[in-house]
């Protein structure tokens, strides 16, 4: 039987879980996810679990923080006093903001708090920091 390796294009199924085995996402309703191993868009544990694997087979595996999304860095969290943020934007609390660079792409922001006098935003990842479990079908190797 043929193993997933570097260069194939893959489908999974998978379901991944926080240590407190809460659920953060799940391709199980929705179609398989595809992509090809080792063109570097997959966080690289989760990459590194599927290779070797066979088509059918599952498995589960825990990754931790630095394989998947790296630490949350206190230096990518800021406050913006209110009267500097854009008075047309009513911040909330889980909120994203797109912020343009100036080099064309955007920087995802969570509002994370909100009182009277700031805004704190977040650009770490949302699953930054947090150690991940997932539960992985191989579906197809091609």
């Amino acid at each position: 039987m043929t193993q997933a390796k570097n260069g194939d294009i893959v489908k999974v199924h998978y379901t991944g879980k926080l240590d407190d085995g809460s659920i953060f996402d799940s391709s199980v309703d929705r179609g398989p996810l595809e992509f090809t191993i080792g063109d570097g868009n997959i966080i690289p544990g989760f990459v590194q679990a599927v290779i070797g694997m066979n088509p059918s087979e599952s498995k589960t595996i825990k990754i931790p923080s630095d394989e998947a999304y790296g630490p949350h860095r206190e230096e990518m969290v800021m406050a913006i006093e209110r009267e500097k943020f854009p008075s047309h934007i009513s911040p909330e609390v889980g909120q994203q903001l797109q912020v343009p660079k100036t080099d064309g792409n955007t920087v995802v922001f969570l509002v994370t708090d909100v009182t009277e006098s700031q805004v704190t935003l977040d650009a770490n990842h949302p699953l930054a920091g947090k150690d991940l479990t997932f539960d992985i079908e191989l579906r197809e190797i091609s």
